[in-house]
């Protein structure tokens, strides 16, 4: 019997799209939990938001996380959730071309 492919949500893709635009940081975890070595790659560097912090906490598994002006979120949050971050109102997806973006920053 066939497995019944799972429906990929609309407004997650987008927010997908949207943090792929952002500068992101890959890091690995060491002995620190995957949040804590984020947060203090975050400190010693002073990265300013928004950013995605891609860490690696073993050889098999990496966490996404979203530097906001508010703080630390999961990746997948956000993705879901695009629309409540003000740092990612500004960015515009005007319009996708297979996998190349054209994008125009909002001034306000």
């Amino acid at each position: 019997m066939a497995r019944k492919r799972k429906r990929k949500s609309r407004r997650r893709q987008e927010g997908r799209k949207i943090l792929e635009l952002i500068p992101q940081y890959h890091i690995e975890s060491g002995e620190d939990k995957p949040v804590t070595a984020a947060r203090n790659y975050i400190a010693s560097l002073e990265i300013e938001p928004p950013a995605v912090l891609v860490v690696k906490r073993n050889e098999h598994t990496t966490d996404r996380y979203f530097w906001a002006e508010k703080g630390l979120f999961g990746a997948q949050y956000v993705e879901e959730n695009h629309f409540l971050f003000p740092s990612l109102q500004s960015i515009d997806l005007q319009e996708w071309e297979g996998d190349k973006a054209v994008v125009a920053a909002a001034t306000h």
